[in-house]
Order: structure tokens, then C-alpha cells, then sequence
């Protein structure tokens, strides 16, 4: 891991982006905030990237460019995490501006298309990138000429910031159509939403934390997934932040006494079955635990069980889809 502080951020990321090769002529000095930790750097002749170029939506997925050839990958993981995304962002976009590139893309959460932008989009794994579901902010950007493209994400946790850039020059296209890390869908089929049989966007409100959303979910459906309540593989920690979610239930709780609610616990497939059912149950008691100390909520009103990874919505063969897995579901339950 490289530690870069003070000045060095911006040369740090330009030496980067330089080893790009045939780019380092119009790739330009990207300014980064004091004291980031780069936490990968990686150069992949031969690869595909598919850059976001419009915000995802219901009727049209995610608009992409597919750029075959040399793709670059980097994040940085910013302590403190004090600045918001768009402020991270906007010396980048000034950068770039003054470089003559072309920005296709400036977006912010919901604006991009929230939860389903979010999975759409290529995002380095865990923990060398975080994305917070209702507070990151994307930009993409054409070099002149289009000689190079660039992807900027970047979020914060309650603890850190985090920045992720992807740049790709064209080339050769690779040899196989569905290189690794990217996969490479049907050109030809519309992106579509994820099926509600697989819990997304019939619970889309609690996919932004919004607690009246979650609590007209759990009413119009019986369950919601949780998704502020975020977890890294292995964990079942909650902090001290608040969730919202968790608030908005407390409070139908109180307003609704003949209600109960069963939080239940997912894990992506990392581990044996045993230990992930237990692992899942830590993180359906982290929900409990909260609505108990926080809201004075009892056992007669809320309890928890886990599924393992027995009821996944998404694939646990790649690392977005492992995150997916890693979650927690409220299920509406009449009182006793």
C-alpha cells in the first residue's frame, strides 16, 4: 500500500495514470485530496471497459461506450472522509475541463440512478473501494480526440473517503469477449432492471435509506432489504452511525402494536454453511441489538434468525454480487 500525503496526491496519480503509456501525453494532472492512501494500481493490456456514459434508467439500463484495449485501474482511500463526493469531484472536473477533455457523465446517487447505476458500473472490490448507496458522485470523460476515456467514482463511509478512477485507451480488442474482471453482456439486449422476484426494485426504497420508503415496502410487499445496514465480508458490526432505516421501523413499531418485525441475515458463500448461518444471525442481532438500545423495542416486537447464504439475490461468483448477498431483510410479521 502506498501511503501519499500533502502535495504528492496529484504526481502520485499522474505517475499512475502515466503508466498507461501511449495516454501520458493527454491524460492530465488529476488533483486528489490531501493525505490519500492508494490502495490498488493495476495495468491490463487486452481488456474491456464499459464506461457509464448517461445516468441508468427503468426504460434504457445503464448507457455505455465499450472501450477495448489498455485499461488502468486505481483507488485511493481518503482518512476522515470530511469532504462530500462532489467536492472530491470538483477540482477533477476543473482538471479535466482545462485539459480539453469532453465530460459525458456528472452525476450524484440518486441522480445517476442509485442502487441499480451502482451494480451496473464497474467498482473495484472490497475494501480497496466503497460506495455508499445514497452519497457518491460519478464522472466520465472523453480526452480529444478520443484517445483516452476516463471513469471517476467516488463515495465515503462514516470513517473514510474513497476515489476510484478507471481509464482506458483504445486498442486491439481482447481475445475473448468476456474478459475478467468485466463481463461483457449481449450487445444487443437492453439492460433491464433486476426482477422483483429477486427483492430489488420492489424494495428500491430501502435501497436509498429512505425510512417512509421502507416502511411502505414492508407494508406493500412484507419484507424490505436493508441495504444502509452494510456490512465487509465477515462482519457484523453496525458502529455507532445511525441507520435510517432501522429508525423508520422503530417508529412504525410504536405507531403499529399488533406488528411485529423478524430481521433476517444473509452472507455472500465465502466459508462453510455453519458459519455463515451463524455469521447471518450476528448480523440480523446487530438490527435487534439497535431497535433495543436506541428505541427500547423488546423482544416481543422484534427478533432475528439467519439464512446463510442459502437465499442469495445476486451471483456469489463475483465481487458486486457477493456484496449484494451481504445484507439484511426485515420481514413484517402480525403480532402474537
Amino acid at each position: 500500500m502506498t501511503i501519499i500525503t500533502g502535495r504528492r496526491a496529484s504526481a502520485a496519480l499522474a505517475l499512475w495514470l502515466a503508466a498507461a503509456g501511449a495516454a501520458a501525453q493527454v491524460l492530465p494532472d488529476l488533483p486528489l485530496p490531501e493525505g490519500g492512501v492508494r490502495t490498488v494500481a493495476e495495468v491490463e493490456a487486452g481488456a474491456r471497459y464499459r464506461l457509464p456514459t448517461g445516468a441508468w434508467t427503468a426504460a434504457q439500463g445503464l448507457p455505455t461506450r465499450r472501450v477495448d484495449g489498455q485499461v488502468s485501474r486505481a483507488a485511493w482511500r481518503i482518512p476522515g472522509g470530511t469532504m462530500t463526493p462532489g467536492q472530491v469531484v470538483a477540482p477533477i472536473r476543473d482538471a479535466l475541463d482545462a485539459a480539453g477533455w469532453t465530460i459525458l457523465l456528472d452525476c450524484a446517487s440518486e441522480g445517476c440512478g442509485g442502487f441499480d447505476f451502482r451494480f451496473e458500473t464497474e467498482v473495484l472490490p472490497a475494501p480497496d473501494m466503497y460506495v455508499n448507496l445514497t452519497d457518491y458522485h460519478f464522472l466520465s470523460a472523453e480526452a480529444p480526440d478520443g484517445a483516452a476515456v476516463l471513469g471517476v467514482l467516488v463515495s465515503r463511509s462514516a470513517a473514510d473517503g474513497f476515489v476510484q478512477v478507471i481509464g482506458a485507451i483504445p486498442g486491439p480488442a481482447p481475445e475473448s469477449p468476456f474478459p475478467v474482471p468485466v463481463i461483457d453482456p449481449d450487445d444487443a439486449a437492453p439492460a433491464l432492471p433486476i426482477p422483483a422476484t429477486q427483492g430489488l426494485p420492489s424494495t428500491a426504497g430501502s435501497m436509498t435509506g429512505s425510512g417512509p420508503a421502507v416502511v411502505a415496502t414492508l407494508e406493500a410487499e412484507g419484507h424490505a432489504i436493508l441495504t444502509d445496514m452494510q456490512f465487509e465480508s465477515g462482519d457484523s458490526s453496525l458502529g455507532d452511525a445511525e441507520v435510517a432505516s432501522l429508525d423508520a421501523i422503530a417508529d412504525y413499531l410504536y405507531a403499529n402494536p399488533d406488528r411485529r418485525v423478524l430481521f433476517v441475515g444473509h452472507t455472500d458463500a465465502t466459508g462453510s454453511l455453519e458459519a455463515n448461518r451463524a455469521l447471518s444471525r450476528d448480523r440480523a442481532g446487530a438490527a435487534v441489538a439497535y431497535l433495543r438500545d436506541r428505541h427500547g423495542l423488546g423482544a416481543d416486537r422484534i427478533s432475528a434468525d439467519g439464512a446463510g447464504y442459502l437465499a442469495p439475490v445476486a451471483s456469489n461468483l463475483d465481487a458486486d454480487g457477493r456484496i449484494r448477498n451481504r445484507r439484511v431483510e426485515a420481514v413484517l410479521l402480525p403480532g402474537e
